[in-house]
C-alpha cells in the first residue's frame, strides 16, 4: 500500500518550520530550563580551558571545533529528513516541519529580548533606577552602575536594535537559506561571538576568528533588518525617509559593520540620538551619535520592542516567502556538484531550522 501523501508540501517544509517556530518564540520565549544554547556555551567553555593560548591560530581551531560539532549533526538529520520525504514516507514532512519548527524556537530570542525591555521601560517611568540598573545586564554588557535613565534607556534600545536583527532576522535569514544547518551553524557563530569575540586583553586575538565569522554572517542580514526597521517606523510613529536617511548617513559610522546599520535606522525611526561614551567593566569606548533627535527615555525603550515586533513579522514572513526559492536553488547546486542525495527532484524537501537566543544576551564588540 502506498503511504498517505504529506498534508505539508515537501518544498514548503523550510518555511511552515520557521513560522512555526517564530510563533513558538513569539508565545513562549527561550526555553525556561536546558537551553541548547546554554548548553552549548558551557561545552565551548570547557573546550577554551583546553585550547586557550594568546593567539588568533588557537581561537580559530577553537572555533572551527565548535562549529564542526553542531554543522556536521545538522547535516546529517537535514539529509535524513530529505530522504525520508524522497520516499513519500508517511507523515515524513510533517515531522520535519516539527523538528524545524523546535530548532528556530531554540536559537531564536526576540521574544525574550522584547519582554526585558518592556520591563525595563515600566521601571524607567515609574522612577526606579534601581531595578532598571539591575536588568540592563540581561540586555547588554555596559556598566550599569554608571548610567543615569537616559543611559540606560540608550543602552536598552541599541542593544533591541543590534539583537533584532542578531538574534532574529540573522537566523531566519540563514534558515531559509541552509535550512537546520544553517540555523545551527549561525547561533553557534553568534553564540562565539558574543563569548569571545571582544577586544578585551584575552580575547583581542584569541576571538578574531569568531568575531570575523559574525560580521561575514550577519552582513546581508543586518542591512535586511535596517531596511525593514525604516519601512516600519511609521509603526512607532516615525518617519521611514528619516531613518533610511539616517541609517546612510550614521551607519557606517559604528564600529561595527553591521550593529551601526540597525542602531542607526532605530534611531531614525523612533526620532532618538543613539551613540556617546560607553562604559564597560574592562574599557570606556567613545562612539559616533547616530541620529539627530533628543536623548532616550523610558517610554522609548517600550517603543523600541514595539518597532523590533513590528520588524520581527514582517521578516518572518519575507524569509518564509523566500525559503522555497532558497531550497530549489541549493537542491539545484548540490545535485549539478554531485553532493546531493537525489533530494534536488521536484518533489523532494529538506527540514528547515531555526534561530535563538539564549538567556541574558550580550553586546558584541560593543
Amino acid at each position: 500500500m502506498v503511504p498517505s501523501r504529506a498534508v505539508v508540501p515537501s518544498r514548503a517544509v523550510r518555511a511552515f518550520g520557521l513560522v512555526l517556530g517564530a510563533v513558538l518564540d513569539g508565545l513562549l520565549a527561550d526555553p525556561a530550563r536546558l537551553h541548547p544554547v546554554a548548553g552549548f556555551g558551557r561545552a565551548a567553555s570547557r573546550l577554551e580551558n583546553r585550547l586557550y593560548r594568546d593567539g588568533r591560530a588557537p581561537g580559530a581551531l577553537h572555533t572551527a571545533v565548535l562549529l564542526a560539532a553542531v554543522a556536521v549533526p545538522a547535516v546529517a538529520a537535514e539529509r535524513a529528513a530529505e530522504r525520508a520525504a524522497e520516499r513519500a514516507a508517511e507523515r515524513a514532512a510533517e515531522r520535519a516541519v516539527a523538528l524545524t519548527a523546535v530548532v528556530t524556537w531554540t536559537v531564536l530570542g526576540g521574544a525574550s529580548l522584547r519582554r526585558q525591555g518592556r520591563r525595563l521601560g515600566e521601571e524607567l517611568r515609574a522612577d526606579d533606577l534601581a531595578a532598571a540598573r539591575e536588568r540592563l545586564p540581561a540586555l547588554c554588557g555596559r556598566d550599569p552602575a554608571s548610567l543615569d535613565a537616559a543611559g540606560i534607556a540608550r543602552g536598552a534600545i541599541e542593544s533591541i536594535a543590534e539583537n533584532t536583527s542578531d538574534a532574529l532576522v540573522a537566523p531566519l535569514w540563514w534558515g531559509a537559506l541552509a535550512g537546520l544547518p544553517g540555523l545551527v551553524t549561525y547561533r553557534a557563530i553568534n553564540t562565539l561571538d558574543a563569548m569571545i569575540g571582544h577586544h578585551s586583553p584575552r580575547y583581542e586575538r584569541f576571538g578574531w576568528a569568531a568575531a570575523r565569522l559574525d560580521d561575514l554572517a550577519n552582513l546581508l542580514p543586518a542591512r535586511m533588518c535596517a531596511l525593514v526597521t525604516c519601512a516600519c517606523a511609521p509603526v512607532v510613529g516615525g518617519s521611514a525617509v528619516d531613518a533610511y536617511w539616517v541609517m546612510r548617513r550614521d551607519g557606517r559610522s559604528h564600529p561595527s559593520p553591521n550593529a551601526g546599520m540597525v542602531e542607526a535606522a532605530f534611531a531614525g525611526a523612533l526620532g532618538l540620538r543613539l551613540g556617546g561614551e560607553l562604559r564597560y567593566p574592562y574599557r570606556v569606548e567613545h562612539r559616533p551619535e547616530l541620529g539627530f533627535g533628543r536623548r532616550p527615555q523610558g517610554a522609548d525603550v517600550a517603543a523600541a520592542a514595539r518597532l523590533s515586533a513590528a520588524v520581527s513579522v514582517v521578516c518572518v514572513a519575507l524569509t518564509a516567502a523566500a525559503a522555497p526559492v532558497a531550497r530549489l536553488v541549493t537542491s539545484a547546486l548540490t545535485a549539478r556538484l554531485g553532493l546531493g542525495t537525489g533530494s534536488g527532484r521536484a518533489g523532494s524537501g529538506g527540514a528547515g531550522s531555526g534561530g535563538s537566543g539564549g538567556p541574558g544576551r550580550r553586546e558584541r564588540r560593543r
